[in-house]
């Protein structure tokens, strides 16, 4: 099973409150394990603005603003650019799924900065991380619904209602699921 591309939703149960509705993008699984970005939990207290300015990164006439979001527990103080594939910055750059782009160095941050760059990013301090099986065991025990990503789902405003769109988009109503997981 190969989920690089997916979205990963969390069901209800989820009992790692760093979870809890969390909607995440697979951003690499191979038999060593998996790594993801958390889409849909902004960080309240750092905007990209404060990041630029901690980085020393001038901004340009047509530099803008992309929300920060807490892209999971593992190695919080480093950066991840999800993006669209309108940006590479070469081998800094993974292609996720065919569809998307993610780079972890300063070269997109500065771009964005300059108002070139990808059209479309997200920006994930730390990520999501899974050992050799374990996604595949926590997808097995109902930790986890998967589905497939939408520019509008990854990239949307929306945070706090990206659960239930994402749940939505595979056909499930959020109020019919259970907190409490079995098997029939």
């Amino acid at each position: 099973m190969d989920l690089t591309g997916k979205l990963i939703v969390a069901m209800p149960a989820m009992g790692d409150t760093r979870f809890q509705r969390a909607v995440i993008l697979i951003c690499a699984h191979t038999a060593e394990g998996a790594m993801g970005l958390i889409i849909n939990k902004p960080l309240t207290d750092l905007s990209f603005s404060d990041l630029l300015t901690q980085l020393k990164i001038p901004r340009g006439g047509q530099g803008r603003d992309i929300r920060v979001h807490f892209g999971g527990p593992v190695e919080r103080g480093r950066g991840f650019v999800l993006h669209s594939p309108d940006y590479s910055g070469g081998q800094a750059t993974t292609t996720v799924g065919g569809t998307y782009g993610m780079t972890g160095t300063l070269d997109v941050l500065e771009a964005l900065a300059k108002g070139t760059g990808p059209r479309q990013a997200l920006l994930a301090l730390g990520y999501s991380g899974w050992g050799p099986g374990q996604l595949e065991t926590e997808i097995a025990r109902n930790d986890w619904l998967t589905g497939e990503p939408s520019d509008a789902l990854i990239f949307g405003e929306e945070d706090p209602r990206k659960w239930g769109h994402a749940l939505q988009s595979m056909g499930i109503d959020p109020v019919s699921l259970s907190a409490t997981a079995g098997r029939a």
